[in-house]
């Protein structure tokens, strides 16, 4: 009986102000989810509305060069890419209801690796379809004039080495920071309440 009564005074006395109550936490999982899927959904939306766009442009614009169709189609298949990458990651995020903090921690986890492979393989092959589609497509505008093709491809390949090894980086370093801060909070979360 005496156990009882001491592990009764050790529970009352355990520091809880830290501990997310379950409200919050529901609210956190809920706010991330909707975070996710807005963004998962805009980027459809702009990759797609781009896409029309661009191929648009292809069968209404009567082109001389066979680079201009090139490097739209590179990146109309591009942005194509990026909505069917996004429209399959967007069922996990409509699965994710209630959970509990575990669940909640291993579909986080899930994530972090989904965003790593992402930003390793899938990103690598869509910026450069982009990348590539863009350098062919801005030749025959600049074929004729050399200061133009100078001045075009100085600024489009300084753009494109900005992408690819400044922002690109920086996006995913900040979006993993966020991630991992997510985690670390639940994990401290978990482990106090074992």
């Amino acid at each position: 009986m005496d156990n009882l009564a001491d592990l009764k005074a050790i529970w009352h006395t355990a520091k809880t102000e830290s501990l997310p109550s379950p409200d919050e936490m529901l609210g956190m999982i809920k706010k991330f989810r909707r975070q996710k899927l807005r963004s998962k959904w805009l980027v459809i939306l702009t990759s797609c509305m781009l896409t029309c766009l661009i191929i648009a442009v292809l069968l209404i614009v009567p082109f001389k060069f066979w680079t201009t169709y090139m490097g739209g189609g590179l990146m109309a298949a591009s942005g194509v890419l990026l909505a069917v990458t996004n429209i399959r990651s967007l069922k996990r995020f409509y699965q994710l209801n209630d959970s509990n903090n575990l669940e909640f921690l291993a579909f986080i986890e899930q994530t972090r690796q989904n965003q790593i492979a992402y930003y390793k393989k899938m990103q690598v092959l869509i910026m450069s379809l982009t990348s590539i589609g863009l350098l062919f497509y801005l030749y025959e505008p600049s074929v004729e004039k050399p200061l133009w093709f100078i001045g075009i491809y100085t600024l489009a390949i300084a753009y494109l080495l900005i992408m690819w090894f400044w922002a690109r980086p920086r996006y995913f370093k900040k979006h993993s920071a966020k991630l991992n801060a997510t985690i670390q909070r639940l994990e401290n979360l978990s482990n106090q309440l074992k």
